[in-house]
Order: C-alpha cells, then structure tokens, then sequence
C-alpha cells in the first residue's frame, strides 16, 4: 500500500529535489504542508520534520475526474518527505492501490497506474 525510500539527504535537501522532479515529470506542486511546523507552531512538542506535497497531473485528473467525479475527495497525490528517527523518508500511499480501493472501473485503475509509475520515479530521482 504504501511505497517509502530513505535517503542519505537532509530533510530540507530531499524536501528541495523531490519539488524538483515533481515538475521535470509534469507534475505540478499545487500546496506543501509543513505538519511538523504546524505542529509546533501550536505549541505541540513534535520532535519530527515532515512535508506532505500535494502533487497533480492536470490532464490525468481531468480524466479520472470525468469518469468518477467522486474520486476528486481523493485527489491530488501526496508524497511525504518526512524525518523518522534520525533518518530522512520520503514515500507515498501508491495510487493504484487508493483508486483499486475506491472504485473497480478498469479506466481508473490504468490511469491510477500511469501516475503511480511516475510518482514512484519522482520519489526515486529525489532520493
């Protein structure tokens, strides 16, 4: 269900390469969430780093998006760059996985694949 690297980078370096290959694949940033600032900024001890990007393919969402108009509660993609024991990770819940769950429409499922490959390489080109 889930795909998670780790990587030998900093925090804020993994944090810089991953908005990098999101766009060199065609994909866009469209928010980061900085959870663990957030976190502390509302006086929460968390010891941890971790960025959630939420990252869209315009003409994939579109497509899915017009066969399940349902399914934009699951959208857009979120990759995690975040810091666990000492050790920088950076992963995401794989979509084929998300959509399979949501919905049994093979168009779906194909599409949940493409992205998932390219999601997939974005995390390993950052890594």
């Amino acid at each position: 269900m889930y795909y998670i690297v780790t990587t030998e980078k900093s925090f804020q370096q993994a944090s810089e390469d991953l908005e990098k290959e999101v766009k060199n694949l065609g994909f866009g940033v469209l928010h980061i969430h900085d959870l663990g600032e957030t976190l502390r900024s509302k006086g929460i001890s968390f010891e941890e780093n971790c960025r959630i990007f939420e990252v869209c393919n315009p003409k994939k969402a579109a497509q899915v998006l017009a066969i399940d108009m349902n399914l934009n509660m699951a959208l857009p993609c979120r990759i995690s760059v975040y810091t666990e024991k000492g050790q920088t990770k950076i992963g995401l819940i794989k979509p084929a996985k998300m959509i399979s769950s949501l919905s049994n429409k093979p168009e779906l499922l194909k599409i949940a694949k493409e992205v998932e490959e390219k999601t997939i390489q974005m995390i390993n080109n950052a890594r």
